[in-house]
């Protein structure tokens, strides 16, 4: 008996990572379409002469958008289903991926890239809950962090297309085909993962959380019985009478759901709030939305910069494959608390760096070694987030609500998450001008906060089914 158990459950391991999978690609497209402004910035403002506040507002616009997705994506996705809310998503990443590259107007970037904004917002919601609510325990923490992988793997793909089709045309200003210049193809090829996602998630089952919220139990342990590989009917009963009773009969949740004594919102509402500001005030998206900018202004070519920013998107990659091997081991919490600290350090190093730079602006310089050390520092910094921060925070959104607010809290911590990276992303082209060493000291205060935020309000949850959270 236990030699089938195991038997059944590599299979079914198989199965829901292919589906998990799927409905990762969201992240995909949400790291492509938030990474892909790195290798235009410079192209963009001098295309349409933008000082450091408009260039910062065009850069993070997006990010407003995904506020706003990430938002309703709940309600829609509680009202639609996962899958329908997914394809949604794929559908306006699509349309603004077209209707950046061919803008007119730093105006018509703007409106598009708030477009495609709510398209990732909508994915950065629906992906975790999906994947959670289909994963069995033993593997979600590494099914979850595919969401971020899928992330990481979408930014490399970003840098590394905006590198060659800056190599390609001889700069990112340059025209390309069709009289088109680089920066425009940079976001034209968005087109084509979008496409991919929409079509896979045609067929990807729906959440037997859902079904069930629903009413429409017999599909709910169809999709239990594929996802689990489970052909007892007693054990599939006893399944879905977990779920119903976690959910009780609130299956469309609002926000007076999340009300609670803590300043007004349940506590577990506001930690994954709080989650999601430090993962963007620790700075991280300053690396892959201007990172190109910013080693070009320390001197490196607009190549070797490009360079730069591939290298550092594949190092994020592979410690995030670190990190899926280590989430259901170690857990979530001593990952976050790594992260922590480790990011203090390389920040307080990198603000110490360039607190050695001369000059300022386009001009400004680092000395040797500073250089060399600022670059090594960078990438120990993204080692440390994409061990902890990066996938941690995804996948305990997508577990740590109860059944009942799961989609409804996850929307808010998400849309908070949203705007604290367009707090960031638009704030830092005005903080550099201040000075690189005040910026990066500010992420590094950050993320020393994060590390005594976690060991005194975050709650581990290896190992345990969504039906417990609420416990």
């Amino acid at each position: 008996m236990k030699a089938e158990r195991v038997e059944g459950e590599g299979r079914a391991t198989a199965r829901v990572v292919l589906i998990a999978a799927a409905a990762a690609l969201g992240g995909f497209l949400f790291g492509f379409d938030t990474a892909v402004i790195n290798g235009a910035v410079d192209a963009v403002r001098g295309s349409f002469g933008l000082g450091a506040g408009s260039i910062g507002f065009a850069v993070s616009c997006a990010l407003l958008g995904s506020a706003l997705g990430a938002w309703y994506a709940g309600p829609l996705a509680d009202r639609w289903g996962r899958v329908r809310t997914m394809q949604v998503a794929a559908v306006l990443l699509a349309l603004s991926a077209v209707g950046s590259g061919l803008v007119t107007g730093v105006w018509d970037l703007v409106l598009w890239r708030l477009v495609g904004g709510v398209g990732v917002g909508v994915a950065s919601v629906i992906a975790p809950t999906y994947i959670a609510e289909v994963s069995p325990a033993y593997v979600r923490g590494r099914l979850g962090s595919l969401q971020q992988l899928a992330i990481v793997l979408g930014i490399f793909a970003a840098l590394l297309s905006d590198a060659w089709l800056a190599g390609t045309a001889g700069g990112a200003a340059h025209k390309l085909w069709l009289g088109l210049e680089a920066w425009r193809w940079m976001f034209l090829v968005a087109v084509l993962p979008a496409l991919i996602y929409g079509s896979l998630v045609l067929g990807v089952p729906e959440s037997p959380r859902h079904l069930v919220a629903k009413g429409r139990m017999d599909e709910a342990k169809q999709v239990l019985r594929q996802v689990l590989d489970l052909h007892d009917e007693q054990a599939l009963g006893h399944k879905l009478d977990d779920i119903a009773q976690s959910l009780r009969s609130e299956y469309r949740p609002g926000l007076r759901d999340l009300r609670g004594s803590m300043a007004g919102l349940l506590p577990v509402v506001w930690v994954g709030i709080l989650l999601s500001v430090f993962q963007q005030f620790v700075g991280i998206n300053v690396i892959f939305y201007y990172s190109s900018t910013l080693w070009h202004s320390v001197g490196f070519s607009e190549s070797d910069a490009f360079s730069i920013s591939v290298v550092t998107s594949v190092v994020n990659v592979l410690v995030t494959l670190v990190a899926i091997a280590l989430v259901d081991r170690i857990g979530r919490k001593p990952l976050l608390a790594i992260g922590s600290a480790g990011m203090a350090v390389t920040l307080g190093l990198m603000a110490w760096c360039f607190s050695q730079a001369t000059g300022s602006g386009a001009v400004l310089s680092l000395p040797a070694p500073w250089g060399m050390v600022a670059l090594v520092a960078a990438n120990a910094y993204v080692v440390f987030f994409g061990l902890s921060w990066g996938p941690m925070v995804w996948v305990l959104l997508g577990e740590m609500f109860p059944n009942r607010i799961r989609a409804i809290a996850l929307a808010v911590a998400a849309a908070a998450q949203w705007v604290a990276n367009f707090i960031i992303t638009s704030s830092f082209p005005a903080l550099s001008e201040l000075g690189l060493s005040f910026a990066y000291g500010l992420y590094a205060l950050f993320a020393l906060v994060s590390l005594v935020f976690v060991v005194k309000a975050v709650r581990e949850t290896k190992g345990m089914e969504l039906e417990e959270m609420g416990r």
